[in-house]
């Protein structure tokens, strides 16, 4: 007997979408309305905002507002039409990838439609099934979905482990000496949800005894670490040993879109083999010129990295002295980790919002740990100091009524009432 496809999806919503009649629109898919920035409006009501990713504050930089108009005005949402291979490609794409190969300081570069569907054929298109891929068992969903696709061997290796790391790699060696293929190892230069930096410098260092090529996602550490803003390997001096270096528009730049760095030989290859954007109209040239100017600020303005880091700074100095735990943390992302069940975490969300006009993204099981309420931040250059220590004193409030069973309370007599 044949299944009808649609009667597990309607029988089975996913661990997420089983929640969609309590949580969406609040929990999830919530509406945050007005400009970008640290001040919107949630449920007609002003919130103060930790949860959008404009780091250096360009989304509403006048200078970045002119250009994105002036671009909109000039060649209209549509041009270039076509893919890049055929009827897509102009001098303006090849100019942003020119800049962007020299800002982190590799041969050449390649822009890239999305972030997730650019890593997703990214890893796609540098491996064979002869070839094994090693990973971090912590990265990014677009990772995971990339090495979904291989059709080979890949082994993940426990967060940020050195030894871990090494042991897979010497699994891998083996593997790979018995396939004939390659080794890639996948990590992020930012660990989005903890904060951590990947331990790039000595992954790096692993290449004097194995035979590896390095992938790098860079999405949160582009335009927020190294002296530059050139990322992660900048700031932890081992830049070239990165052989494909991979970053987005969606974090630092303010915008849509991604790009790959690597040698000239690589960037050729994967430009005719890239399937994302071999069959993808080109990136449209608001976002193209746009993706100029955010460079442009970023690489000669560093007053925008340095407000940044002096938020950061003080958001985070003033949670430990609050006694709270973030982690360890050594980037702008700043987790809150408390102690609480999900009902309690749901609670404590709509006081944060409803009572004292902060907005934030909440993670809990099975993301983390059960018990576990982790608070996810990021800081932006447009927070002010103001804006610290009104969620520093808010953050008092809700941690006491945490541990005093105030939300325990709320949240059961809630279940009882459903």
């Amino acid at each position: 007997m044949v299944n009808d496809l649609f009667e597990r999806i309607q029988n089975n919503k996913g661990p997420l979408g089983k929640w969609a009649s309590q949580a969406e629109g609040y929990y999830v898919f919530p509406k945050l309305e007005g400009e970008l920035g640290p001040r919107m409006t949630f449920h007609g009501k002003e919130i103060l905002n930790w949860s959008i990713n404009d780091y250096l504050g360009l989304a509403n930089h006048p200078e970045v507002r002119q250009v994105d108009a002036e671009a909109a005005a000039q060649y209209g949402a549509a041009y270039p039409m076509g893919a890049r291979m055929m009827s897509g490609h102009t001098s303006i794409h090849e100019q942003l990838e020119n800049e962007l190969a020299a800002f982190v300081d590799k041969e050449a570069a390649y822009l890239l439609n999305f972030g997730y569907q650019g890593m997703v054929s990214t890893i796609d298109a540098l491996v064979t099934k002869n070839d094994i891929i090693v990973y971090d068992v912590d990265s990014h969903a677009c990772i995971i979905d990339g090495v979904r696709l291989h059709m080979g061997k890949r082994f993940t290796y426990k967060h940020n482990d050195l030894e871990s790391m090494e042991k897979n790699l010497q699994r891998a060696t083996k593997m790979a000496t018995e396939t004939g293929g390659g080794i890639l190892f996948i990590t992020e230069g930012v660990f989005g949800m903890r904060g951590q930096q990947g331990k790039l410098k000595e992954i790096v260092e692993m290449k004097k005894k194995y035979n590896f090529r390095l992938l790098v996602d860079d999405a949160h550490g582009f335009g927020t670490l190294g002296k530059t803003g050139a990322g992660a390997g900048e700031e932890q001096g081992c830049q070239e040993g990165i052989d494909v270096y991979f970053s987005t528009f969606a974090k630092s730049m303010a915008s849509i879109g991604a790009f790959i760095a690597a040698d000239q030989d690589i960037i050729d290859y994967l430009k005719y083999n890239l399937r994302s954007q071999m069959f993808a109209k080109s990136l449209p040239m608001i976002q193209t010129v746009g993706a100029l100017k955010r460079l442009q600020l970023l690489r000669d303005n560093p007053s925008l990295k340095d407000k940044l880091w002096e938020n950061v700074n003080a958001l985070q100095n003033g949670l430990r002295e609050h006694g709270f735990n973030i982690g360890d943390t050594n980037t702008c992302v700043t987790p809150v980790y408390l102690e609480g069940s999900i009902p309690e975490a749901m609670v404590m969300v709509n006081d944060l919002r409803e009572n004292y006009g902060i907005f934030l993204s909440i993670v809990v099981y099975p993301v983390i740990p059960k018990g576990i309420i982790l608070l996810r931040m990021i800081p932006t250059a447009s927070h002010t100091l103001t804006d610290i220590e009104v969620t520093l004193t808010a953050f008092d409030a809700i941690r006491e009524k945490l541990v005093n069973g105030t939300y325990k309370k709320i949240a059961e007599a809630n279940v009882e009432n459903v």
